[in-house]
């Protein structure tokens, strides 16, 4: 087994009124709850564009069980804080229901100019997502993988749609998320990059048109981290649960491993044309599992279960040697099985309406003195969510 290719998680989560289950512009409050929780430390909590937004990140790990224990911990101990406030933590990759009134952004002067520059989009920017981070030894290697794994990009898009309903409606797409992502100037697949210096020679012409403020508005499925030497993959909506978000990290991490390897090795990538993969992008995110996925092998339709066996075909020696084959092999045929975020999203509010839909997405925290969950009885919702 190897050890040698470290990994990190970052998840964003919603919070959610209580009462009336509407994005609750909350986080300063709750980073202040957050430091009375034993197992956080102060600065594992993090702001984000919007006031309703939080953000955690995992330390440099080694294997998939410590991102677990983190992941765990983590939901675990901001769901104790977010009641504290008066709040649910959601993870969902985007709001279920909305209030009329915007969202404030929080105090950082970049996100005021971001609203001001884009303000609608800005508003609407109540989604949350998954961005694993795997370490590559230098930045020309990284620029090379990130060329290599963008056929399959919109796999993971697929496999971690978690977004289908927006503003107390039924999307219609499995990942809305990345509808709203896609508004933006630089987002979707990207482009192919031979090593770093082609990575930053298109990185200084969008920055350049001045139409992007600053290399954090990258917003494709996949980029080259400039904090840490890392490949930042940024497809996935925020998961339901800590299994299907460590079978997405295990599986992102196969697919870089795989492809540094490949590019040691030499040999040509696979170099899908950018429209086919702005496609398949977009049908990943409209269907998620449901529907035949784009084949990045063939550029033609292909059954989800076959393109997904390609790709684990593709990252198995990968996953052997980091022992993480079972773990993701197994986690893959259970979201085919059982459904991704979207589909069991869409199955608790046919099933049980919007109470259950939100039990699903912001499960209330136990309470520790009576063991039974904290939540308020009949815990009233000012609106309801559309029934199929």
């Amino acid at each position: 087994m190897t050890t040698a290719v470290t990994i990190g998680v970052e998840e964003e989560f919603l919070l959610l009124d209580r009462r009336t289950a509407l994005p609750a512009p909350r986080v300063g409050r709750l980073r202040i709850a957050a430091e009375r929780e034993p197992d956080l430390e102060s600065d594992e909590v993090d702001t984000e564009l919007l006031q309703s937004l939080v953000e955690v990140a995992t330390p440099v790990c080694s294997d998939l069980d410590e991102v677990a224990a983190h992941l765990t911990r983590f939901r675990k101990s901001l769901s104790a804080a977010a009641r504290t406030v008066d709040c649910r933590l959601a993870a969902t990759g985007g709001a279920p229901l909305m209030a009329e009134a915007s969202v404030p952004v929080t105090g950082e002067q970049r996100y005021r100019d971001m609203r001001v520059d884009a303000a609608r989009l800005v508003d609407e920017q109540l989604i949350c997502g998954m961005h694993i981070h795997v370490a590559v030894p230098d930045r020309h290697a990284g620029a090379a993988a990130l060329g290599r794994i963008r056929p399959w990009l919109p796999l993971l898009v697929a496999l971690g749609a978690n977004s289908p309903f927006w503003d107390g409606r039924d999307t219609g797409f499995a990942s809305w998320r990345t509808v709203i992502f896609g508004r933006w100037p630089v987002s979707g697949s990207p482009p192919f990059f031979s090593g770093a210096s082609h990575y930053e020679e298109r990185v200084a012409a969008l920055l350049g048109t001045g139409v992007i403020a600053d290399r954090h508005q990258l917003y494709w499925h996949a980029r080259l981290c400039d904090e840490y030497p890392t490949l930042e993959v940024r497809a996935p909506d925020v998961q339901l649960d800590v299994d299907s978000a460590i079978t997405l990290a295990g599986l992102a991490r196969g697919l870089v491993v795989t492809a540094l390897r490949e590019g040691s090795a030499g040999g040509r990538p696979l170099d899908p044309p950018a429209s086919v993969l702005q496609a398949a992008g977009w049908h990943s995110a409209r269907h998620g599992l449901t529907a035949d996925l784009v084949d990045p092998r063939t550029n033609e339709p292909c059954q989800a279960a076959g393109v997904l066996g390609a790709l684990l075909d593709r990252v198995t020696p990968a996953l052997k040697e980091l022992d993480d084959l079972d773990r993701v092999t197994s986690g893959v045929r259970r979201l085919l099985d059982k459904g991704t975020g979207a589909a069991r999203q869409r199955a608790a509010l046919a099933h049980g309406g919007t109470e259950e839909l939100l039990d699903l997405i912001a499960p209330e925290p136990v309470d520790p003195e009576d063991g039974h969950d904290a939540r308020q009885p009949e815990t009233p919702v000012v609106a309801r969510m559309a029934r199929p």
